[in-house]
C-alpha cells in the first residue's frame, strides 16, 4: 500500500521516532537521487555510494532540517554536494600512467579522434550525439554543470534550483544561460546544426530528453 503522507508529515513522524517515515522517504526519492548522482558523477559505482551516503546523511541530520524549504530541495542539495565531493576525491587520486592513458582506447578518445577525421554524417545518429552531449556536460565547471543538470535535464523550475543551491532566481537564469552557451560552443565543431537540431531541445521548462535517456 502506497504511503499517502506528505514529505512534511514523513519528516515530522521520522523526527518523532517513526522509522517508517524514513523508509518511505527513501523509497520515494532513491531513484531520483541515484539518477542525479549518476548524471553528475557518470560512474555507476560512485552513484551507488553517493546514494548510500546521501540517505545516511538524511538519517543522521534530519533533526537539522527545519522545513524552511521543501524536503526535496534539502535532499537534492545534499545529493549535489555529496556528488561533487566524490568527483573531487576521484580527481585527487593518483593519475593514470601516461602509457596506460595513451593505450586505454577509451570510447571518448576514440570518438574524438574519429570526429576529427570524419564528416558530419558520422555524428548524425542520436546515440553518438548523446555521447558528445554527455562529454560536454561533464567538462562544464561545477557551478554550471549542476545548473544545467537540475534545470534542463531534471526539469526543475528556476525557483526550485535556486532553493537547492541557495542562490537567487536571476543567478539561476544567468548561470543556465552561460552553461547553454558553453555547451553550444563545445558542440558546434562536432555538429553545426546543434542549436536547431530536433534531437536536442531546451524547452522553457522541459528536461533534455536525449541526455536523460542516456543517463
Amino acid at each position: 500500500m502506497i504511503d499517502q503522507r506528505s514529505d512534511a508529515e514523513l519528516v515530522h513522524d521520522f523526527k518523532q521516532g517513526d522509522k517508517s517515515g524514513f523508509v518511505t522517504l527513501l523509497t520515494r526519492y532513491s531513484e531520483k537521487v541515484h539518477n542525479l548522482s549518476m548524471r553528475i558523477s557518470r560512474n555507476p559505482e560512485d552513484a551507488e555510494e553517493i546514494l548510500q551516503d546521501v540517505f545516511l546523511t538524511v538519517y543522521n541530520k534530519i533533526s537539522y532540517f527545519e522545513g524552511r524549504s521543501a524536503f526535496s530541495s534539502w535532499l537534492y542539495r545534499i545529493t549535489v554536494n555529496t556528488s561533487f565531493m566524490k568527483l573531487r576525491k576521484r580527481k585527487q587520486q593518483a593519475a593514470m600512467p601516461l602509457e596506460e592513458a595513451t593505450n586505454s582506447g577509451s570510447e571518448e578518445n576514440l570518438s574524438m579522434h574519429r570526429s576529427d577525421s570524419s564528416d558530419i554524417g558520422y555524428l548524425s545518429s542520436r546515440h553518438e550525439l548523446r555521447e558528445k552531449l554527455e562529454g560536454a556536460i561533464s567538462k562544464l565547471p561545477e557551478e554550471y554543470k549542476v545548473i544545467f543538470i537540475l534545470r534542463d535535464v531534471d526539469g526543475l523550475s528556476n525557483q526550485e534550483v535556486g532553493e537547492i543551491l541557495k542562490i537567487s532566481v536571476p543567478a539561476v537564469k544567468s548561470r543556465l544561460h552561460r552553461s547553454r552557451l558553453m555547451l553550444r560552443r563545445k558542440l558546434q565543431r562536432f555538429y553545426d546544426d546543434y542549436t536547431n537540431s530536433e534531437q536536442i531541445s531546451y524547452g522553457k521548462n522541459a528536461p533534455c530528453e536525449e541526455f536523460k535517456q542516456a543517463a
